[in-house]
């Protein structure tokens, strides 16, 4: 028996088994109190013991050959594989009665993507074919397609302001009409465009949307961009006066694990709230907010509206914003650049942690091992055990 137990096969089992826990971590029990019935398990390994003796002596007392064979062959490890499988599935299924539990971690069936798009005019800028405005949509598009059925996805574009121009849903093609109607404007509100990403996520809460702290000057809160040049987009913090609300109880960041924020933008912020503090407040709410630098790192001379204009990336500030909210920053200076992010970007599934009950799992568990240990059996000595 103690052959059994030192012989690689019987390590290698075990490690097995080891490696599978470590899959499945904080497994707790509903009916904890069936757990009583795993005593059963050493008094099983005693009665097999006793049996194997029993067997052995019964050999040499009557002296039959064919019976002392038999009793050698208990030695052979082999002898032990199946019996010590179908050990594992009776412990297996007396656990399963317990009826166990574990957090696992699922694509949640409420993710909610909220794409802010910079529409402000350095985007016509054709340094990126056939310009960079027409690459984003393009690739925006095909983010799209690529998620699931059932992840909504809400379109906020910013330019001097942001505003809401679709609500999150599952309807691609309502989506791609929105991203079609983009029109291009003065300014480049960051700050403004996460704050109303965060109100679009979050209505009940109230947002310093149209506070402007800039610490770059410029002009404009909300309302400045033209609704009906992207098609019936609609302003957010516009609120009555009412009861004043709780005070929000800031939580961890990256904490919040029903939605993200991706944005896009092709130049610094010149217009609207801070965007640092506006990553700040994300923090605040677990919203993660990954940031996509579109365009190159010098710059483009634009001409828009009767004026010049050099649009330059301020990369440290989109550092901060994924930093601070714990997602990622990403650049892109080409328009297959930008479709490779977006592709990594599918792969960020929004996920949750959800208390499953896996008694399914350890009931199939137990039933593939008792399988194996009757194949086993058949195949070695000609019959089930």
């Amino acid at each position: 028996m103690n052959e059994f137990f030192t012989h690689p096969s019987w390590k290698a089992f075990t490690a097995l088994f080891g490696k599978a826990g470590e899959l499945v971590p904080h497994v707790g029990f509903m009916w904890p109190s069936f757990l009583w019935g795993l005593l059963l398990i050493p008094i099983a390994v005693v009665a097999y013991v006793l049996l194997l003796r029993r067997r052995k002596q019964g050999a040499m007392l009557y002296g039959a050959m064919a019976l002392v064979k038999q009793a050698m062959a208990v030695n052979n490890w082999r002898r032990h594989v199946p019996p010590a499988l179908m050990l594992g599935a009776l412990a297996l299924l007396l656990a399963a009665m317990a009826r166990p539990t574990a957090e696992v971690t699922l694509p949640s069936n409420r993710a909610t993507v909220i794409l802010a798009i910079d529409v402000s005019g350095s985007m016509r800028s054709s340094d990126v074919t056939p310009s960079r405005i027409e690459a984003a949509q393009t690739a925006a598009k095909a983010y799209i397609k690529d998620q699931p059925k059932d992840v909504q996805i809400g379109i906020v574009a910013f330019a001097g302001s942001a505003m809401l121009v679709q609500n999150p849903t599952t309807d691609h093609v309502s989506l791609d009409s929105a991203i079609d109607r983009f029109e291009l404007q003065r300014g480049t509100a960051v700050g403004s465009g996460i704050l109303v990403s965060l109100q679009t996520l979050f209505p009940q809460e109230e947002f310093p949307i149209n506070n402007f702290s800039s610490a770059r000057g410029g002009q404009g809160g909300l309302g400045n961009l033209d609704r009906g040049r992207l098609g019936g987009g609609r302003a957010l913090g516009d609120r009555r006066a009412g009861p004043p609300k709780k005070e929000h109880v800031p939580v961890e960041p990256g904490s919040y694990k029903n939605a993200v924020v991706i944005l896009l933008t092709d130049g610094a912020t010149n217009a609207g709230y801070n965007p640092v503090e506006a990553a700040r407040i994300a923090s605040n709410y677990g919203v993660k907010v990954y940031t996509v630098a579109f365009g190159t790192t010098r710059g483009a001379i634009v001409g828009f509206g009767g004026y010049s204009m050099r649009a330059q990336i301020d990369e440290d500030s989109l550092k901060k914003i994924a930093d601070m909210t714990r997602a990622r920053y990403f650049h892109a200076s080409s328009a297959e650049d930008l479709k490779a992010v977006y592709g990594v970007l599918s792969k960020q599934l929004i996920m949750e942690t959800k208390e499953m009950e896996i008694t399914s799992l350890f009931s199939a568990i137990a039933a593939l091992l008792m399988l194996t240990a009757a194949g086993l059996s058949v195949a070695w000595f000609g019959r089930v055990l």
